[in-house]
């Protein structure tokens, strides 16, 4: 994996592969992206050859939904497709002024939470923070896998913050957008230092992740659960590997994730597992399974959450689902419109 940094606060413009054709958009081309049917011949517009997008999750690099320009790869005939060069992960610096984000949303357990990173090289395609890449100009795509944005003064900020005379303490919530212990945290280490923060505070976290890299901070976990200050959720989503790999290409394996709850509870760090997303017709049928493994390695609790797809994860879930499980796929649909009255989603 080859990663580039810079510094910067918004991206000019999204990213683009090959030699763009621009169309302009309607206002309501862009409040809400149609569906993709892959089946028609206009999804070669947006589709990624497999050589560039290898170790990617999304199928395809759309304009984000505020653009108003739609950019489309074609063959100009200087330069052919098989030219051009797989997707990088580039890191950008983020140079927010703030560390916690608060919500005042009824149907969310927590009030505030940290993001150290914007976008997410694990590439799981039926993340649900996706969308959010589309605020800076970019693709919910592939962009989101690989154009990241990290937050080295997060620790420094919220240290300030949490010093103000005015501040309340209550658990802060992390990893519940996108994963902060994605790759790029082995280099930018930004969890390792905010942990430190939140150690030293005595502040209570709850921490959301389906990466092993965790483990490397298993002495502030351990030292902070002494405490009864911190508990970490893992995410197993299936146990099948082949599925996993194609699903989330660049998370940790489901047995490494399963290896991780048992260290974690060894060590006395309060850890459940996270069915989740649950996908009906694909990985519903591993609920118990993935429950019993969990539990032979010690974990005490378990939650779920049904598969979501806001604004531009629907289109890209669908185009990876006609990939991959073409057989699956109308029956996949036709059980998730089953569970939101109708719908495909439904934020209510």
């Amino acid at each position: 994996m080859h990663s580039t940094a810079a510094r910067r606060s918004i991206p000019d413009r999204p990213g683009s592969s090959g030699s763009p054709s621009i169309a302009a958009r309607s206002p309501a081309q862009r409040a809400r992206p149609a569906a993709v049917e892959l089946k028609s011949p206009a999804d070669a517009n947006v589709a990624i050859e497999r050589e560039r997008r290898r170790g990617r999750g999304a199928q395809s690099n759309a304009s984000g939904r505020y653009e108003p320009l739609a950019r489309t790869a074609f063959d100009d005939g200087w330069q052919s497709f098989e030219e051009l060069p797989p997707f990088k992960t580039t890191v950008t610096i983020d140079s927010s002024r703030k560390s916690i984000s608060r919500n005042t949303s009824p149907d969310i357990s927590f009030d505030r939470s940290i993001n150290p990173y914007r976008g997410c090289e694990h590439g799981c395609i039926y993340c649900f923070a996706r969308p959010t890449h589309a605020y800076l100009g970019l693709s919910p795509g592939i962009d989101f896998e690989t154009k990241l944005f990290a937050k080295p003064d997060a620790p420094k900020l919220l240290e300030r913050e949490l010093a103000a005379a005015d501040y309340v303490p209550r658990t802060i919530a992390i990893g519940t957008n996108t994963d902060p212990y994605q790759p790029i945290e082995r280099d930018h280490q930004v969890m390792r230092r905010i942990l430190e923060v939140l150690d030293r505070y005595g502040h209570p976290v709850g921490i959301v992740t389906k990466s092993a890299l965790i483990l490397r901070d298993l002495d502030l976990l351990a030292r902070m659960a002494q405490r009864n200050l911190v508990k970490v959720a893992l995410s197993v989503t299936t146990l099948d590997g082949k599925l996993a790999r194609t699903m989330e290409p660049r998370a940790s394996t489901p047995q490494r994730r399963l290896d991780t709850l048992r260290q974690l509870a060894a060590a006395g760090v309060p850890a459940s597992v996270m069915v989740a997303p649950v996908i009906p017709a694909l990985n519903d049928s591993e609920i118990e399974r993935i429950l019993d493994s969990a539990a032979a390695v010690g974990v005490k609790e378990a939650g779920y959450v049904l598969l979501r797809l806001p604004l531009e994860v629907r289109d890209l879930f669908r185009e990876w689902l006609m990939a991959n499980f073409p057989d699956r796929y109308r029956h996949v649909f036709k059980l998730i419109r089953e569970t939101r009255g109708g719908k495909d989603y439904d934020s209510n």
